[in-house]
């Protein structure tokens, strides 16, 4: 008898393993984003969605029967930490990732999560991310170089700035597009005084921008990101920079003109069209379950574009009755006008997602946004 429960016991390890309820019954769902540091509140929006998407996939009966499991890593907003973020989930099993908010830790974490298979969406916009041929790769946003595109456009032909300074941090992103819009600049003959670069987070601005003034810009086009970019605005302002100030898609976030108080009045950024501003009945459906969850709005269209990448994942998914990643990419690859929330979402063969719809704000003393420019 005490043989046969041994046995039994013995036994229980591999019965549970091999129990279809508790080995297959979840689609997992990795979110590698800075739910800590310098860019926590748009990693925080990101998990968030996440979680608020899957909560309502699940309502419905989850995807071809499984219930998804988010597994969330904080990946801090460092290529370090993103690197061990990507392994942690890859052993965790997950099929996708959302993630991350930042070119520099999507970038890290891609070779990992290609030699696993698993799929990996981000609104990451450097033209490297879709560069390296990683088939699990998928960017739903848009490449630095169409906002150049853009940016220059709008700088040269509409403003008719004659003197342009360009300022970015030391990022893949950042310094991507500075050098992207520099060339667009270029090629339309608009005139640049100063290129800088600033160290991400050091608070203090002041040498550079001292530096710009004695060259006496009518404006500025900051490349980095918003915690960054609402100091350097207040900063400006505080020297006497009479500048115009532009900046680049990263600077839409709330926190922008909380960083940059009185200041960051009649600034500009330059981003597709904000969380409010989205026609389709998908994002307001999305966006009001957003609010009455969570009692806020999405900090930007960030947040919203990467739950869009994971809906698309699904999608494929569905659409192939599979759960396997290769084959979900294959779709995806061709995917065309899936209905977003963000808009139609078309993927090219090199994993960029299709379209731009770039659009320029200028900010209000209520820090509200006004649209003073769109092709």
């Amino acid at each position: 008898m005490l043989k046969a429960k041994t046995l039994f016991m013995a036994s229980l390890p591999l019965l549970l393993m091999s129990s279809p309820l508790l080995a297959n019954d979840t689609l997992k769902v990795g979110v590698q984003a800075p739910i800590t540091g310098e860019y926590a509140n748009e990693g925080q929006g990101i998990d968030q969605s996440v979680r608020l998407l899957a909560e309502q996939i699940n309502a419905n009966g989850g995807v071809m029967g499984k219930q998804i499991e988010v597994i969330t890593c904080d990946d801090e907003g460092t290529a370090m930490k993103a690197a061990i973020c990507a392994k942690e989930l890859v052993n965790n099993e997950v099929k996708m990732v959302i993630g991350s908010y930042t070119s520099t830790c999507a970038e890290a974490a891609q070779p990992t999560y290609f030699k696993a298979g698993v799929l990996q969406t981000s609104d990451g916009t450097s033209d490297t991310l879709t560069q390296h041929g990683y088939w699990t790769f998928f960017r739903n946003s848009f490449p630095n170089s169409a906002e150049a595109t853009f940016a220059a456009d709008y700088i040269v032909t509409n403003k008719q700035y004659k003197r342009i300074a360009i300022l970015s941090d030391f990022s893949s992103y950042a310094d991507g597009l500075a050098n992207e819009v520099e060339g667009a600049i270029k090629k339309l003959g608009g005139n640049i005084v100063a290129r800088e670069k600033v160290k991400a987070g050091s608070q203090n601005f002041t040498p550079v921008l001292t530096q710009l003034k004695s060259k006496q810009p009518d404006v500025i086009f900051f490349a980095g990101y918003y915690s960054d970019g609402g100091l350097i605005r207040s900063q400006q302002v505080a020297l006497g920079i009479k500048a115009d100030f532009i900046g680049g898609d990263a600077n839409d976030n709330v926190d922008f003109a909380k960083l940059a108080g009185t200041a960051a009045a009649g600034a500009y950024i330059i981003n597709v069209p904000t969380p409010e501003l989205l026609p389709y009945d998908l994002a307001k459906d999305f966006l009001a379950a957003y609010q009455a969850k969570y009692n806020m709005m999405p900090p930007s269209i960030w947040t919203i574009l990467n739950v869009d990448g994971m809906r698309a994942f699904i999608h494929a998914m569905e659409t192939n009755k599979s759960f396997d990643t290769k084959a979900a990419a294959d779709y995806l690859h061709t995917l065309k006008d899936y209905p977003g929330i963000t808009g139609p979402i078309s993927f090219a063969e090199d994993g960029n997602r299709v379209g731009s719809g770039y659009m320029t704000y200028e900010i209000q003393a209520d820090n509200s946004y006004k649209i003073v420019y769109k092709q």
